[in-house]
């Protein structure tokens, strides 16, 4: 009889433990930060040879702890991020700046791979499009020729 007696302040004591622990766990669940993106592909589209090379990806935090990004990288050299190192309260935007090289030729789709404390997984960013080869300059007017700008003299 002892020994049930006491397995049920054992269970019972284990159950109180255990709604005790229930709140701490909702609240830590609570208090999250949110990334929300306007857009997660930006399409250059087709653009000439060393044309702007700057594109923006904004965001939103829409949780209710400040959004750290510790980390941007891009797929290649040609791909370069830049973002504030300040952290983005709840409610506030923020910005991804990407640097394309656009003086390689040819169709690019390039990521950019972010780590925040939003998630251990890592948000995606695209960038794409077409680089085209600038058009070929006119030749000039021959100086000290008798062109038509120097009425024949």
């Amino acid at each position: 009889m002892q020994r049930i007696f006491s397995l049920l302040l054992l269970l019972s004591g284990l159950s109180v433990g255990l709604q005790a622990q229930a709140p701490a766990t909702e609240q830590s669940a609570a208090a999250t930060a949110g990334m929300t993106f306007e857009q997660t592909e930006i399409d250059y589209g087709t653009i000439q040879q060393n044309a702007d090379p700057y594109r923006t990806f904004t965001f939103t935090n829409t949780g209710n702890q400040p959004i750290i990004i510790t980390n941007a990288v891009g797929s290649c050299g040609c791909t370069v991020p830049s973002y504030s190192k300040a952290p983005v309260a709840p409610g506030e935007k923020g910005e991804i700046k990407v640097r394309y090289a656009t003086d390689r030729l040819g169709k690019f789709r390039k990521r950019v791979t972010l780590t925040t404390n939003v998630s251990n997984e890592p948000v995606v960013l695209t960038i794409m499009g077409e680089v085209l080869d600038k058009p070929a300059q006119p030749n000039a007017v021959p100086a000290g020729g008798g062109g038509m700008f120097n009425n024949g003299n």
